[in-house]
């Protein structure tokens, strides 16, 4: 059996966790502090613009571009299977202002492309909803031959419907 200790010797005390709780809570104070600091501009910010205006900064819209919107007849193409019997399409040419008048010229010339390439497109491709994107791409690509490449900016699909 072992013998029981001496009087004289005390048992080791226990170390107190309370430094230890002190220093996480100013960790965590003076961190947070120094993210509100760098995060509010209080430091390491840019310095202030001078003058009058500079704490009032008004930012002004761009410019819209100089463009027009060129209305195209609106189309009926028969179709020859499926259940839908008729294709309604209208459409808008986005062109640059400075063409406009040129394009208007040659409407009748797109006109005719589109109802060409239209006829010319399956039935199941014009059903299907995911294909509208590709088609347009397709009549847009097919309007900038006629028209010229940099007239046209883009093609909006305005009534698709089939009945």
């Amino acid at each position: 059996m072992a013998e029981p200790e001496a009087e004289g010797e005390e048992a080791p005390k226990k170390k107190s966790k309370l430094p230890l709780i002190i220093g996480l809570v100013l960790m965590l104070l003076l961190g947070g502090g120094a993210f509100y600091a760098l995060y509010s501009g209080m430091i390491l910010a840019p310095p202030p613009a001078e003058g009058a205006d500079a704490h009032e900064e008004v930012l002004e819209p761009d410019p819209l571009p100089e463009i027009a919107f060129i209305p195209l007849d609106p189309m009926v193409i028969s179709l020859p299977e499926g259940q839908a019997k008729h294709l309604r399409f209208t459409a808008q040419l986005e062109v640059p202002l400075v063409y406009q008048q040129e394009v208007e010229l040659v409407k009748p010339r797109v006109l005719d492309v589109l109802n060409g390439f239209l006829r010319a497109v399956s039935v199941k491709d014009l059903e299907n909803p995911a294909a509208m994107m590709r088609l347009r791409a397709q009549m847009l690509r097919r309007v900038q031959v006629v028209v010229g490449q940099n007239k046209v900016n883009d093609l909006l699909v305005i009534e698709f419907v089939m009945n």
